[in-house]
């Protein structure tokens, strides 16, 4: 049994991963600004720029899953670097310092998105300069400290799940349906890109995998994801029909797509909603172009193959509405 620390635990992703860590034996610590929610761990409250709070999380920790980032399309620029760049350098030298020997830094294959279609890249090197978008080029720099803090005596990885989903999905699945039943749900493009996704029970288990197979899997990035990519309009319409929304119907040129989101930017950054922009620059090449991985690496260093096709995550989405009533 081990001492983890999981910071980001009240999210979605990250109180799975707490969950799964203290299933399996483990003594599981939690850092992030709310109680995580999560039966059998000890909550620390506060921030990983928070030097108090993260040395107070630390203590002990033989190992660290570390998840806590600001996501979002919009805001400071000012406060992803203070959070994503800057809180996980301080939390890598302060694991070490604590005497941490296992790291897995938690990062997105949006590091690598520079435009345009991945189609069956292997986890390409995060590239802060070219990656689309604050929250992008935030988490490719950190993925990129994380990685060169990987030494004899202080294993470091990261792992990449590619759009995490699955029922109770607060982020994905619930503004795909909210903003479908509104009529505000655009495809853009054809609707035709084929996108890779992650169930949320394979991306815990990917990310557990990291942790246990560190020693081999140190010092390198791995993307997760099911290896079943669907047409992004053919998974927002099973989205939909999960919950029995009408699927979304209006598209919208690329080019068009971009513009507005550019436009949306500035809007918020000027005058922020309490929304998330419609569109964005960096959601508008998402929408339009595939991405899709190849998996073999992945599934060979980290002994990991995902249990969940896309249909049976897609009848487990939908029992989930069934019983809350749609």
């Amino acid at each position: 049994m081990s001492a983890v620390l999981v910071t980001g635990a009240s999210g979605y992703l990250g109180g799975a991963v707490a969950a799964a860590l203290v299933a399996a034996g483990h003594d599981v610590r939690t850092l992030q600004r709310r109680s995580s929610g999560v039966p059998g761990v000890t909550d620390v409250l506060g921030t990983v720029t928070d030097a108090d709070a993260r040395r107070r999380a630390l203590e002990g920790a033989d190992a660290v899953v570390h998840l806590a980032a600001k996501v979002t399309f919009t805001g400071d620029p000012a406060d992803f670097v203070a959070v994503n760049v800057e809180g996980t350098r301080h939390l890598l030298a302060d694991a070490r310092a604590a005497g941490a020997t296992r790291f897995v830094f938690v990062s997105s294959p949006s590091v690598a998105h520079t435009g345009s279609s991945i189609m069956g890249d292997g986890a390409a090197p995060a590239e802060p300069e070219r990656a689309r978008g604050d929250y992008a080029r935030t988490k490719a720099a950190a993925e990129l400290l994380a990685l060169a803090a990987d030494a004899p005596g202080f294993a470091v990885t990261a792992v990449r799940p590619h759009i995490v989903w699955g029922p109770g999905d607060p982020q994905l699945v619930a503004r795909v349906q909210e903003r479908a039943r509104q009529g505000r749900l655009p495809i853009v493009g054809t609707g035709a890109a084929l996108v890779d996704t992650c169930y949320i029970d394979d991306a815990v288990a990917g990310i557990v995998a990291a942790l246990d197979r560190i020693d081999v899997a140190h010092g390198n990035a791995y993307v997760l994801t099911s290896g079943e990519p669907r047409p992004i309009g053919e998974l927002f319409a099973a989205f939909c029909a999960a919950a029995q929304v009408p699927p979304p119907w209006l598209h919208v040129p690329t080019a068009l797509a971009v513009a507005v989101g550019a436009v949306a930017e500035l809007v918020w950054r000027i005058r922020p909603g309490e929304d998330e922009p419609p569109m964005t620059r960096f959601l508008a090449e998402q929408l339009s172009t595939a991405h899709w991985f190849d998996q073999r690496e992945t599934r060979e260093l980290l002994d990991w193959t995902p249990a969940v096709s896309l249909d049976e995550g897609l009848a487990r989405l939908a029992e989930h509405y069934r019983g809350a009533g749609g």
